[in-house]
């Protein structure tokens, strides 16, 4: 730490990201990408954008928040909705720094931010950073979200849905629960996991102005390396996170991760097909652990949370890695007997039971 660097930031832990390996190749389970490449659309869409790479990408991201408001239109309409406008949709680098603007904007001077104590390691970072009071509400003993915790909170509520450590998913009416019971906070619904088996909250815009949901294309666009994430909000809303954007980085999206956007989220076919892949073989993985021994929380996302009773979480994923396999160890006290394990192809899935067989057999267990 330098001399130079602020008092305020001395003690502060910053996010952790999980191991991007280069120097050697694993199997790699540990960052929850997907495991498949971008849609054919999306390599088509790309060609001939490097020429132009001279020139300043568009600041409103337009073909971006055209595809994405044309795409939840359709969806919010077949539900009975008004529909989603362009003037609803936020872009952002990534749903991370959308989570930051919607952290900026709307939190601090009295008014936290409560999520759940087991959930995405980015939030009380965030609050760290932007001095905003972090109110964890402590989760139950099997990792599931209480709603009645929240009664009385009146700091705006930030959840995963899937939760980002354990999959475990809340219906759409414990969220209206949270928007209905006081509508002076917002309800912030990050929603990274929900393509492989959830059902989005973006139908609930209609009825509540208190609602934010912010989505990635990491996931289940397979753009982790195109850094491209969105909001929908009222229109209000999303004015604000504009003016937050345009005081800080009004280029934030460069022109190939807008292209690619555009073009994966506007491939249904191929969206469909990847994600119901994933969850298919998520169960399939969950199978092959339970028969191990394994204990897996109800995961809807593109992972799970696998423990086994005569091996910690460490351990296990030292012994892993040592075999050529990543998985990801969280440090949190609440999840150290456990590992996260990302839903990857049928053959990498495979090559990790395989090595925890292997583990297994040589610690005599």
């Amino acid at each position: 730490m330098s001399r130079f660097l602020d008092g305020r930031y001395a003690a502060m832990k910053p996010y952790v990201p999980g191991e991007q390996p280069q120097d050697k190749k694993y199997v790699k389970l540990n960052t929850n990408e997907s495991p498949f490449p971008p849609s054919p659309a999306v390599l088509a869409a790309l060609k001939g954008e490097e020429e132009k790479l001279n020139l300043y990408s568009d600041p409103t991201a337009s073909v971006l928040v055209g595809a994405i408001a044309a795409h939840f239109d359709r969806i919010v309409k077949s539900k009975g909705g008004k529909g989603i406008s362009e003037k609803q949709v936020f872009a952002g680098n990534g749903s991370d720094e959308v989570l930051a603007f919607v952290f900026q904007a709307f939190c601090g001077k009295g008014r936290g931010v409560a999520t759940p104590s087991v959930g995405y390691g980015f939030y009380p970072v965030f609050c760290e950073l932007l001095g905003i009071r972090y109110n964890p509400v402590p989760v139950k003993s099997d990792f599931s979200v209480g709603i009645r915790d929240y009664e009385g909170i009146k700091d705006n509520i930030v959840i995963a849905n899937p939760n980002a450590q354990t999959g475990i998913y809340l219906p759409l009416s414990d969220i209206e629960t949270l928007l209905s019971a006081d509508k002076d906070r917002l309800v912030v619904v990050d929603e990274a996991y929900c393509d492989f088996g959830g059902e989005s909250a973006v139908t609930l815009l209609d009825r509540y102005e208190n609602l934010i949901v912010v989505q990635t294309m990491s996931k289940s666009r397979q753009l982790a390396g195109g850094r491209v994430g969105f909001a929908l909000a009222s229109e209000e809303i999303t004015e604000d996170l504009n003016k937050m954007k345009y005081s800080f980085n009004p280029y934030n999206l460069n022109r190939l991760s807008i292209v690619a956007g555009a073009a994966a989220i506007a491939d249904e076919e191929y969206f469909e097909k990847t994600s119901v892949a994933v969850a298919n073989e998520r169960e399939r993985l969950k199978d092959s652990l339970g028969k191990l021994g394994f204990s897996c929380t109800p995961s809807l996302a593109n992972f799970v949370l696998a423990g086994h009773p005569a091996i910690g979480g460490r351990e296990l994923y030292l012994a892993l890695k040592e075999k050529g396999v990543l998985v990801r160890f969280l440090s949190d006290a609440a999840l150290s007997p456990y590992v996260r394990i990302t839903v990857g192809s049928a053959e990498q899935c495979d090559a990790l039971i395989e090595a925890i067989k292997q583990v297994f057999k040589e610690k005599g267990i």
